[in-house]
């Protein structure tokens, strides 16, 4: 099995759709320019060679039809990301997790299971593995617990690693940190595929240390999930008085100073604690979860359901993955919460709207927000969209294709050219159909065809071929329908044929 094939299974997902990616220049944020695009196309042999080769960069979407996949990945978008720490943390979990830098110098983290599973399973794994490394808030592939495939969508893609395999910029790590060759990479992906429920054997493994917080904010339990910590100790202590508060009301500040000096190496000074314990005293102040590192760690869902965690919530659900199908009008899918939600251009631009597409298809309420914070977010959504090219009955173009086919070669056809002022359609023995623009108008309009006017409906026709002039004597038949107007020589009316 050649190269191309090994990375085609082990990159098996979609079967109608991948996606393709043209990088620029680095700008001034370290960013790579780049052009995304989803091509309505299996993944190939060939077009995973290409772009070993250098020739054209693909990605893999890793979601299928049946909402089921069998990898995914972790997209942590820092570009001066410290991996050597990365794989010291990779390595203490023991998640079986393949480290590739991104094309920007990010890190792509992929989990290979054996067999296709859920999505939504997958996506749930993959959430605890971010959380516990200190990436929370990392794009997930899949995206979506569910795809719309009904409606066209086909989820979002990864790009994948090994372009331009000779001279990479993409490649995987191994344990000592060292970069490895493609085929090195295929074989850790065959060593390191998994099940579920061996990932579900490592999630249950007891730490013979004491779980702290195991009742309170998640964060601050995978802080401490390695022992004491030694910075930042002020913030964690700030979330400490308020996690004591609601826990031990009548004795926080002592449990407060025991914790000082568990969880602290070294613990902070008496004075310290002391003007933690007088702030916390004065006012019920909430937990920091917007603030490094608690945000990086966060897991918003598991501290609603704790008993000393976060409460109740109204922050902005996490909206990502904005495809725009190029249809004729514009459809948007966008992921909110990992639920697939389908919206017209209206519902994407305005908070209402929005609002009420999203309590309609997914059943979730997001609130409202500042409108300069609405706009900054669908600009970053808009910004790093993917494009899909629509099928051709979703565009104008398209139906009106379709739209004049069927008028030239339906029922209402003429028997004789006179019939043409009566606005049907005449096919002469040497194949070419004759109708008048009237009697075509007319038909698009009972269509409900309504995006053209006459005018441009006679310019889309010459553009498919026609002029005003005789018809040509090249043979055709209506059955390879190109267009063309003209004045027929049977009748004085003016026509369009198709030749």
């Amino acid at each position: 099995m050649s190269l191309a094939q090994r990375m085609l299974a082990i990159f098996e997902g979609s079967r109608i759709a991948h996606g393709t990616t043209t990088v620029g220049r680095i700008g001034r944020t370290g960013k790579a320019e780049a052009v995304s695009r989803i091509v309505k196309s299996p993944l190939t042999e060939d077009l995973i060679q290409g772009h070993i080769d250098g020739k054209q960069g693909v990605g893999a979407i890793p979601i299928n039809e049946d909402n089921e996949c069998r990898w995914g990945a972790l997209d942590i978008d820092i570009y001066d990301l410290n991996h050597d720490e990365l794989r010291d943390r990779i390595q203490r979990r023991g998640f079986p997790l393949l480290h590739c830098r991104s094309k920007s110098g990010g890190a792509h983290l992929y989990l290979f299971l054996k067999d296709y599973q859920d999505a939504k399973v997958v996506r749930e794994y993959l959430l605890e593995m971010s959380i516990a490394l200190g990436y929370s808030g990392c794009e997930i592939f899949p995206k979506q617990d569910k795809i719309l495939a009904d409606r066209g969508d086909v989820g979002n893609f990864i790009n994948l690693p090994y372009f331009h395999a000779e001279f990479p910029q993409r490649y995987c790590f191994n344990e000592a940190g060292e970069a490895m060759e493609l085929e090195e990479f295929l074989d850790a992906v065959d060593a390191n595929a998994t099940d579920l429920k061996s990932l579900e054997t490592g999630k249950k493994k007891k730490s013979k240390k004491r779980e702290w917080f195991s009742d309170g904010p998640p964060c601050l339990q995978a802080m401490l999930r390695d022992g004491p910590i030694s910075e930042p100790r002020n913030k964690v202590l700030f979330n400490c008085a308020r996690y004591c508060r609601m826990k031990f009301p009548e004795e926080w500040e002592r449990e407060l100073e025991t914790m000082n000096q568990q969880i602290f190496n070294p613990p902070l000074e008496a004075k310290e604690v002391l003007g933690t314990q007088k702030s916390a005293s004065r006012k019920e102040y909430g937990y920091t979860c917007d603030q490094e590192p608690f945000k990086s760690y966060c897991d918003k869902e598991l501290c609603l359901s704790r008993k000393y965690g976060i409460g109740e919530s109204l922050d902005t659900p996490q909206i990502t993955g904005l495809t725009i199908v190029m249809s004729d009008p514009r459809i948007y899918f966008l992921t909110i919460n990992g639920k697939r939600v389908e919206l017209n251009i209206d519902q994407l631009h305005g908070q209402p709207a929005f609002q009420k597409a999203c309590m309609d298809q997914i059943q979730v309420a997001p609130p409202s927000v500042k409108p300069a914070r609405w706009t900054a977010q669908l600009q970053s959504l808009l910004s790093n969209a993917v494009i899909q090219e629509a099928s051709e009955d979703l565009t104008t173009i398209g139906r009106f294709t379709m739209f004049l086919q069927e008028y030239c070669t339906s029922m209402i056809r003429a028997a004789h050219p006179e019939e043409l002022k009566m606005g049907k359609p005449w096919t002469d023995n040497e194949g070419y159909t004759f109708f008048t623009m009237a009697g075509l108008t007319e038909y698009l309009t009972k269509r409900d065809f309504k995006e053209y006017t006459a005018a441009q409906i006679g310019e889309v026709l010459k553009r498919m071929g026609g002029a005003t002039r005789p018809k040509p004597t090249t043979r055709a038949t209506a059955e390879e329908p190109p267009c063309g107007c003209g004045t027929s020589r049977r009748s004085k009316t003016k026509t369009a044929f198709f030749r």
